[in-house]
């Protein structure tokens, strides 16, 4: 069984920008039932189904496996309720930890997210001087919301 334990955090200023290199992301949800959900996802020319159970905190089961690209973009089109999700996530290390920051796109322009995995609940970290509020408790920065409540309405 896999678990996903996550913070999320808003980013404050752009002093993580020239730390890496990011890439371009089209993601997409498949409408499911009891907040299970079910996203596919583009990554230049690789692409992942990715299936992850309700949230518990911030922990939850997630399942994610390597699918043809030219599949993902079929179910992107034709299976995925719109709009899709794009950003570009750039993979910064910082004291021991990866953090992934999220540049969204269209609907979601303006909104800076940034991530990072942790081995338990618990888990003590450092926090960048780039980042500022936690927001992993917030549901509306989840990115299968921001398909349905997008930021620039807010």
């Amino acid at each position: 069984m896999a678990i996903e334990i996550e913070r999320k955090f808003l980013v404050k200023d752009d002093r993580w920008r020239d730390l890496a290199q990011g890439y371009l992301y089209r993601q997409g949800y498949i409408a499911t039932k009891d907040l299970t959900t079910v996203r596919v996802r583009t990554i230049g020319n690789r692409a992942y189904l990715t299936i992850k159970g309700k949230n518990t905190g911030m922990a939850r089961l997630e399942f994610e496996y390597e699918i043809p690209a030219v599949d993902a973009n079929q179910i992107l089109t034709e299976l995925c309720s719109p709009p899709l999700i794009e950003k570009y996530r750039y993979c910064l290390d910082y004291q021991g930890k990866t953090w992934e920051v999220d540049e969204f796109l269209g609907d979601n322009q303006g909104l800076i997210l940034a991530e990072v995995e942790l081995s338990q609940a618990d888990e003590k970290i450092s926090l960048p001087p780039w980042i500022g509020k936690e927001v992993t408790d917030d549901a509306r920065y989840y990115n299968v919301n921001l398909t349905q409540h997008p930021y620039k309405n807010w």
